[in-house]
């Protein structure tokens, strides 16, 4: 693909930093010793959950915004967004005097909700509407063609890139000047494929060397599903738990850079993501919300080889040419979220499991299962069970946190011995959604 075909191209996004100056946070880039220990090689944050909406989706929403006439202005505009989107052209309406009205999903949580009312003020109106982005989008499309207002893209428009794309040409100053440092691979979340895209033009030509590595919700890789068919596709089904990154179908004008830059695109289970967040918060004391910490996951859990080599014919894994940047790219985490995030990351991690334990309705049963079958380290976390008098037995849902992955084969074989009717809920299982 020529370079005069694309949506967007390096000084573009540099004359997006110049306009953007004024109004965008400059985030930090902080060392994470514990990622780069388990990597190998320095691996510096970039924190844009630390933007003036905890995202980096300010930069393009700004952008767009701040590029239409008068006539636009005053016709106002329309968006969809899981909820970071959003608050950039809240953000962006209220600073340019925009009146706006934004489309979320009925499932965005309620921070992001009440974020979006807070920051656009009275220029702002959020309506809830369905249960996915796709659903939004559709409502956002019908609004504008009735109104006359402009739609502003999340991710499938030059100038959202060109905005998006900043944060990489902001990461490699920062990198060389602040600390005497080159890149030579920067981690980037996918959801639509703006911040990709965007990134990775900036890249392409300004730093040729820089391996670019894209990182999905390994529910929902709609990236990967439009590189493999050539054009994007629609996912009939997709786990919505990283919401920031949850797209049923990536932008033409993304995919079109992402097969230009040709990204490495690797995908992270979602139970991955909850243990990474809570590695986050613990360690480094950054909120992430699951989008934010999907290329730390990645890091983390050892899912991208040789990181450090820049390039796609590197052939020596000792090579080091230049350090990791990961893009931390929201911060909107619902507090009321974490006892899901926990439970989601000990699932991941083989320390919670569910059993149908079949007990005779007779005293001393649950005596016989703590005695034969529980462990030292293991704990019941959850029992539900109704006795019913016209029955002789009776099923228990019974949930065990043990103290290490290692522990499930001797539980799993004290179970067989204890001649006990005792099932393993399958977390293949749809019930399991009922229970994590």
């Amino acid at each position: 693909m020529q370079a005069a075909d694309l949506p967007v191209r390096a000084p573009d996004i540099e004359t997006a930093a110049e306009r953007l100056a004024p109004v965008l946070r400059r985030t930090p880039l902080q060392l994470s010793e514990r990622l780069s220990e388990l990597a190998g090689v320095p691996v510096w944050l970039k924190r844009e959950d630390l933007q003036s909406v905890r995202s980096y989706k300010l930069r393009g929403a700004h952008l767009f915004l701040d590029s239409l006439d008068q006539t636009a202005r005053e016709a106002g505009v329309v968006a969809a967004s899981a909820g970071n989107h959003a608050q950039g052209v809240a953000q962006a309406c209220r600073a340019l005097g925009i009146r706006g009205r934004i489309y979320v999903p009925g499932t965005t949580p309620r921070q992001k909700r009440e974020r979006i009312t807070a920051i656009g003020g009275e220029l702002v109106e959020l309506i809830l509407i369905g249960d996915t982005f796709d659903d939004a989008a559709e409502a956002a499309a019908d609004d504008a063609e009735r109104t006359g207002a402009t739609q502003v893209p999340p991710f499938d428009h030059p100038l959202i890139m060109a905005g998006q794309g900043t944060v990489a040409l902001e990461a490699a100053e920062q990198l060389r000047t602040e600390h005497g440092r080159e890149m030579g691979t920067m981690v980037v979340p996918v959801g639509g494929g703006g911040l990709l895209g965007g990134c990775g033009a900036w890249l392409r030509e300004r730093s040729p060397s820089t391996r670019i590595v894209g990182v999905e919700p390994a529910g929902a890789v709609s990236m990967a599903a439009a590189v493999r068919a050539g054009r994007p596709v629609t996912l009939h089904e997709m786990d919505r738990f990283v919401d920031g990154a949850a797209v049923r179908r990536v932008g033409t004008g993304p995919l079109r850079m992402v097969q230009a830059i040709h990204p490495e695109l690797i995908s992270v289970e979602e139970g991955a993501v909850c243990t990474e967040m809570l590695e986050l918060y613990q360690v480094e004391g950054i909120i992430a919300e699951p989008a934010g910490a999907l290329t730390a996951t990645a890091v983390a859990i050892g899912a991208i080889e040789h990181l450090g080599r820049a390039g796609h014919d590197a052939t020596d894994p000792a090579e080091e040419t230049g350090d990791v940047v990961v893009v931390v790219s929201g911060g909107n985490n619902d507090v009321s979220r974490y006892n899901e995030i926990v439970e989601r990351s000990l699932v991941h991690e083989g320390l919670k499991h569910y059993f149908l334990v079949t007990f005779p309705q007779e005293p001393g049963a649950l005596r016989r299962f703590l005695d034969r079958v529980l462990g030292p380290d293991d704990d019941i976390v959850l029992f539900d069970y109704i006795k019913r008098n016209n029955r002789e037995a009776g099923p228990a849902l019974v949930g065990l946190e043990i103290g290490d992955r290692e522990d499930l084969e001797p539980l799993m074989a004290r179970m067989a011995a204890s001649n006990m009717e005792i099932e393993r809920v399958d977390p293949e299982d749809p019930i399991y959604r009922y229970l994590t």
